[in-house]
């Protein structure tokens, strides 16, 4: 003879059930429903108009794969590809090599660690339009600007860090490094954290020198800490645009232009929003190929 559950307390459980069920999504809505109509529709309705010839007033017309094809053919946005690729692979290692530097000089529980760290990590919650401007006074092309003083007292200079074609792609790329360091340092001091001080003391007692802590015990530590530093720096240099657009604007003669600073000039400049929704999507694409490449990866060096 089976027990069976009163036909109230059922009632009462299934109650309870769909009370805790229902709780969670009644907090989560506020946010779903700012992400629904500021995020994700936007970006539905900008895979909608990569497909049209947008005409105001006028009404869209339907072009297919015209607009991609246009756009993928562009020789400047090839271009801008080129330069992203290049400031953002730059721009990603660099920051990743100084703030893995900056974690292990910053590492520990003193005090005064604690402050300088808050003091290093200022440019990373500091706007970046704010500190382009400040590079661009840093920059400043003549003897009076703050690096060609200092170059000055060498005899040198004054450099056009940002007028001339050959070296602006990569003064806007020493910015993006000083911006991001400081967040990947605390993304991998949370790593240092976590790694166990045995290892570290049965290094020294072997007399290992500290290359080989760094590379044996260090570096396999911090792996999950590194990837996800390494995640968000792919994202990240693909989709760089406000440092170049308040530093150069994409310029001089289009040196700097990259991908997000291309559409951005397609959609506002030329009024060409079918071009500019096409130039971003492929990019969203690609960002989402990276991502899932990147971690595809991570996991399988997380099984070894």
């Amino acid at each position: 003879m089976t027990a069976t559950v009163p036909a109230p307390a059922a009632r009462r459980v299934l109650g309870a059930i769909s009370r805790k069920s229902v709780v969670p999504w009644l907090f989560l809505a506020p946010g779903l429903l700012l992400a629904l109509v500021f995020k994700f529709w936007p970006m539905a309705k900008g895979v909608w108009l990569s497909f049209h010839d947008v005409r105001p007033f006028l009404g869209d017309r339907w072009t297919g794969l015209d607009n991609y094809t246009r756009v993928l053919s562009d020789h400047r946005f090839q271009d801008a590809i080129g330069h992203t690729l290049v400031l953002g692979i730059g721009q990603s290692l660099g920051a990743i090599l100084l703030g893995f530097v900056l974690a292990l000089l910053l590492e520990g529980q003193a005090r005064s660690l604690k402050f300088i760290r808050t003091a290093v990590f200022l440019p990373a919650v500091t706007a970046t339009a704010v500190v382009g401007e400040l590079w661009r006074l840093m920059y400043y092309p003549t003897s009076d600007g703050l690096l060609n003083s200092g170059l000055h007292l060498l005899g040198l200079g004054p450099v056009q860090y940002l007028d001339d074609p050959n070296l602006a792609l990569y003064s806007t790329m020493v910015m993006g490094i000083w911006i991001w360091a400081p967040y990947n340092m605390v993304i991998i001091l949370a790593g240092l954290a976590g790694v166990d001080r045995t290892l570290y003391e049965a290094a020294a007692m072997d007399g290992v020198s500290l290359w080989q802590r760094l590379r044996h015990v260090t570096l396999p530590a911090i792996r999950p800490a590194l990837s996800i530093v390494l995640t968000l720096a792919a994202i990240r240099g693909l989709r760089v645009f406000t440092e170049v657009y308040v530093l150069t604007g994409g310029g001089p003669a289009g040196s700097t232009e990259v991908w997000m600073t291309r559409a951005y000039t397609l959609g506002f400049t030329r009024n060409d929003i079918g071009g500019a929704s096409a130039a971003s999507v492929v990019l969203l694409c690609v960002t989402l190929l990276l991502t899932v490449t990147v971690n595809h990866f991570r996991k399988r060096g997380d099984v070894r």
